[in-house]
């Protein structure tokens, strides 16, 4: 016969099943309590067999926390040529992006508990990302501000494929603000890694560098544009991971990557602004990859026939690096896990690849090695 309860036992149990993902911050705010209270109050819970500790300690300390965008994609195909100044007939198809919210669902389907700190509209685009998103990722950090729209990118294409023009409404990241992150900092103090993209203001990606730093913490940063490099932080030293790309890379340092030697030269010109691990990927060029321990390496991309879709393989060339890395596998195998899932990606028309899991990643790496 389990113990009978007391009252504040039941209030938190009954929080707990309700929101299996809430902190013990939040629950001290909510019942008015210290935090160690609370903790004392669940240690009751799991002697008493309420509540396994391990699942419930799973689920706050262990997630991955990916902050940044999480927007709609949208793609108008102009059927025939394209005329300005006039109606166009098109068809139109939408998915749910942004570079941290893809990266949270590859990671989500990869089986690493994950939760998504970001910004959005009270609208239905919000929606939308929400029945898409929250079968992988935990989305009770997500800030709606009505006021604002969720974000989107919108893509006009010619009857060939080729874009004509991009608009992109990121306005509502600027309100992912280092008051924000305080108000997330129980959730972000327990985390396995922090996971942030570029689409943040830099006075937060700052924040965020330093808070890991603080509680020593992991943090992984994903730029996501050339023009949005400027956001990265002034000091660099103690970041965990920088996954970036060949145009980024030469924007920053205002230099051209043109052979094999600028390409491992702007690496160690990475490491030497105190970054842990680089990764610069180019293209059909592959990957360069490094650390000052290991060295540095160039892996080679992954043959692809045809191509169906761009849209999500460089998050998915991410994705793979942090699940590897935190697998404790090595740069090489790293960097390969990244092409696989990137080259699987093109070769869907989904943003995130439908059948990605951890089996099916580790089949990937077997056949191709």
């Amino acid at each position: 016969m389990p113990e009978k309860l007391t009252e504040k036992e039941q209030v938190i149990f009954d929080l707990i099943r309700k929101n299996p993902y809430i902190s013990q911050q939040e629950l001290a705010a909510v019942l008015g309590l210290s935090r160690p209270s609370i903790a004392n109050i669940i240690s009751g819970l799991i002697r008493k067999g309420t509540i396994l500790g391990r699942a419930y300690i799973l689920n706050e300390s262990q997630q991955v926390i990916c902050i940044g965008g999480a927007n709609i994609d949208r793609k108008l195909h102009i059927k025939d040529m394209a005329q300005l100044g006039t109606s166009n007939p098109i068809y139109s198809t939408q998915n749910a992006g942004g570079v941290a919210r893809n990266i949270a669902e590859n990671i989500g389907r990869l089986g690493l508990e994950v939760a998504l700190i970001s910004t959005c509209g009270n609208d239905m685009d919000w929606s939308f990302i929400e029945e898409s998103s929250s079968l992988y990722m935990n989305l009770e950090n997500v800030t709606s501000f009505p006021e604002k729209s969720t974000g989107s990118y919108t893509a006009v294409l010619d009857s060939t494929g080729e874009l004509i023009i991009a608009l992109a409404d990121m306005e509502v990241y600027e309100a992912i603000s280092p008051d924000l992150m305080l108000k997330n900092d129980g959730l972000l103090s327990r985390s396995k890694c922090i996971m942030v993209d570029l689409n943040c203001p830099k006075e937060t990606i700052q924040f965020l560098c330093h808070f890991a730093k603080n509680h020593g913490l992991p943090i992984v940063l994903i730029p996501v544009s050339s023009p949005k490099m400027n956001r990265l932080p002034d000091d660099l030293d103690g970041v965990t991971w920088l996954i970036t790309n060949r145009d980024e890379t030469e924007t920053y340092f205002n230099m051209k990557i043109k052979n094999e030697e600028d390409w491992k030269n702007a690496l160690e010109k990475w490491l030497s602004l105190g970054i842990s691990n680089v990764v610069i990927t180019n293209g059909k060029e592959g990957s360069m990859i490094g650390n000052k321990e290991e060295g540095i390496f160039h892996v080679p991309s992954i043959e692809i026939n045809e191509i169906v879709d761009v849209t999500g393989a460089g998050d998915a060339f991410s994705s793979a690096v942090i699940y590897s890395w935190l697998e404790g596998k090595t740069l090489i195998e790293i960097a390969k896990a990244g092409s696989i899932n990137a080259a699987k990606t093109l070769q869907s028309p989904y943003t995130v690849r439908q059948d990605l899991s951890a089996a099916q990643l580790q089949k990937d790496m077997e056949e191709l090695s």
